[in-house]
């Protein structure tokens, strides 16, 4: 078994429309052990001499490159990076983007050759170190909606394995419909088939119900011990009932009855510590925060520099790759 669900050899074609490409992984293996990096491979819209170049970027989610095993880690990040050069050479590989895995923590072996920065904390609910999470991990006021959802008769319900989530697509619909979401974030129906046939063991939806209706619900992931909040979405007209923390607390309650080591809820939506979304989340993590890493890599200087001059592209920003920026 993989570390996690994101470094599963199916998870990137879960992505691949979204990303406008192609899942490929690269594996490196010798005497000193080996190295594992699942991207999505992605051809560049500008052209140089006809020339057909590409970039890499991590799934979405976390992931990146990861050590399945070492016997001698320097020795076999200084070969995997040789390696993988001249893998980005061969295949017209121009920069790579990395969404390291903030619980693994595989950003810390890869510093030395990546461009390895910081970007924000996520956030998890620890399932092992505490007995009973919901007092000691949620907040006072976290606590309180939860009460306040209970007495007004809001129930839940978890599906393992479930084969049809057309329930929760026609809520998750109504939810990216309301927040006008962006495309990137608005998944199409191809991605839930994507899901139900490469990870049908690995989902559980979970319902919050008021008056025998289904009002709000979550479809998650669930591997090695470990919940991942994914996706989820409530119904306009009960927005004030606030069942999204019932959705939560029912997460909780089933992770921890089956033996579950975390949620890992994930992060906000910017790099700001008063954003609305991490504010929520923080309200189910009062003491689990992990340090979430992004990784750059330009593996051809000189074509990623001709690139941005076709572009018109003078600073970038922080934008990256420069060349994929709107003027």
């Amino acid at each position: 078994m993989k570390q996690d669900i994101y470094f599963e050899e199916n998870y990137g074609k879960l992505y691949e429309t979204i990303e406008n490409g192609k899942t490929e992984i690269f594996k490196y293996q010798d005497e000193n052990g080996s190295i594992s990096n699942q991207f999505i491979k992605r051809e560049i819209p500008i052209k140089i001499n006809g020339e057909v170049y590409y970039d890499i970027v991590t799934p979405y989610g976390y992931g990146g490159p990861i050590i399945e095993k070492s016997n001698n880690k320097q020795e076999l990040l200084r070969k995997y990076e040789e390696k993988f050069a001249k893998y980005c050479e061969k295949n017209k590989i121009v920069s790579e983007f990395i969404r390291f895995h903030p619980v693994i923590k595989n950003a810390l072996d890869f510093k030395n050759i990546y461009n390895v920065i910081y970007l924000r904390k996520t956030l998890g609910t620890d399932l092992e170190k505490y007995a009973d999470p919901y007092s000691e991990e949620f907040s006072k006021s976290c606590r309180k909606n939860i009460r306040q959802c209970k007495n007004k008769g809001i129930t839940y319900q978890v599906n393992e394995r479930p084969k049809d989530i057309s329930k929760f697509k026609d809520i998750y619909y109504s939810t990216m419909n309301r927040n006008n979401a962006t495309d990137y974030y608005y998944f199409k129906d191809e991605y839930f088939n994507k899901i139900l046939k490469y990870f049908p063991e690995n989902i559980i939806t979970v319902e919050a119900i008021y008056e025998g209706k289904t009002i709000a619900m979550g479809l998650y992931f669930i591997y090695n011990k470990v919940l991942h909040i994914h996706l989820s979405g409530t119904l306009s007209e009960y927005l004030h009932l606030s069942p999204a923390y019932m959705l939560r607390y029912g997460a909780t309650m089933w992770a921890k009855e089956n033996g579950y080591k975390l949620i890992h809820h994930g992060g906000g939506r910017s790099n700001s510590e008063t954003d609305s979304l991490f504010l929520f989340k923080k309200n189910f993590a009062k003491n689990t925060e992990f340090d979430f890493y992004i990784g750059k890599k330009i593996w051809n200087q000189e074509i990623y520099n001709k690139l941005c001059d076709l572009k018109g592209i003078k600073d970038d920003g922080g934008f990256f790759p420069a060349y994929r920026k709107d003027n």
